[in-house]
């Protein structure tokens, strides 16, 4: 077992610049966890670095990874690692790197925990992103039962995640989607559903928490914020990074409701949570698309052509 095949790219450019080509497979560390991965999800921050959008954050080395999260097996155990076997089922995300997609990954145990026992591998990559949404409603925002909580692209990876969670803890939600996604937000248990296609911010009303999941017109929406409301935002302009970038961090000290950012790198006891909504069946998968690992590419240019419903899966195995 010397050589994987993974998900890679020779240059910053559209969906078509990725391959599936041969690396080493992962040489195991001290202290490390082999895994052999079953499945991947497609996320919006992969579509950016790929398309060289971040470059000075992400550099001119090639070939470059892609791939956040994964599902798998534990294929190799470090002697130094106790409590985990081969052969056990886990899910994890790479810490502020991408190589997911790909037939082995090597990480440490803060980085994983046991996959849902009542779902399948495949399925089960579609929802560490969803620890997120934990992170966004109940650390950053706070979010109280009985409060009313807007989520923006509701029927994304993450914002599909964030309206179950919303429901779990005793919110009012409503979701805000693509008019061809009301009916899969209203599903997921919404119990107010808005097309941006035909309502702005201004005809949403008043809400305690907004999660926003897209990034643009933030000062729009923070105005429907009522007194002591909370505004927290997953993604950023990315056409307007500094301007958006500046809009966050001035929000913190000038106005009402704050909008808090940030990027999400979860360890262990967020993941093994997010494993108990699973199991609980509070928080179910939403899964657009299974694509082969080879047809990366084809994944990329459809969660960039918009209207997702859930995630886009590449499946390994």
């Amino acid at each position: 077992m010397n050589d994987m095949r993974a998900a890679l790219y020779d240059s910053y450019g559209p969906p078509d610049v990725l391959y599936v080509g041969k690396v080493p497979v992962p040489a195991l560390q001290r202290g490390e966890v082999l895994v052999r991965v079953h499945a991947a999800s497609v996320n919006g921050g992969e579509l950016y670095g790929r398309a060289g959008r971040v470059r000075l954050v992400t550099g001119r080395t090639f070939p470059k990874r892609t791939g956040i999260d994964f599902a798998g097996e534990v294929a190799e155990v470090d002697p130094a690692v106790t409590g985990l076997r081969p052969g056990a089922r886990v899910w994890g995300v790479l810490p502020r790197t991408f190589g997911s997609a790909a037939e082995f990954v090597a990480v440490r145990p803060r980085n994983l925990a046991y996959a849902p026992e009542n779902l399948g591998l495949v399925e089960a990559a579609s929802l560490p992103v969803g620890t997120t949404a934990i992170t966004a409603l109940r650390t950053k925002a706070g979010l109280k039962a009985g409060e009313r909580l807007l989520v923006r692209g509701a029927a994304g990876g993450v914002g599909s995640i964030a309206v179950q969670l919303g429901k779990a803890l005793g919110a009012h939600v409503t979701g805000l989607a693509g008019t061809k996604n009301l009916d899969l937000v209203r599903e997921l248990g919404a119990d107010e559903t808005h097309s941006y296609a035909t309502t702005g911010p201004s005809g949403l009303g008043r809400f305690d928490v907004i999660m926003d999941t897209v990034g643009t017109e933030l000062r729009s929406f923070r105005r429907q914020l009522a007194p002591g409301g909370r505004m927290v935002s997953i993604s950023f302009d990315i056409d307007h990074i500094a301007a958006s970038l500046g809009y966050m961090l001035a929000s913190t000290a000038h106005g009402r409701g704050r909008v808090r950012f940030f990027s999400g790198n979860p360890t262990h006891d967020l993941l093994a949570e997010l494993t108990r909504y699973v199991e609980s069946g509070a928080i179910r998968p939403v899964v657009d698309t299974v694509h082969p690992l080879s047809g990366i590419a084809a994944a990329h240019r459809a969660l960039e052509a918009g209207g997702v419903r859930g995630k886009h899966v590449i499946q390994v195995v």
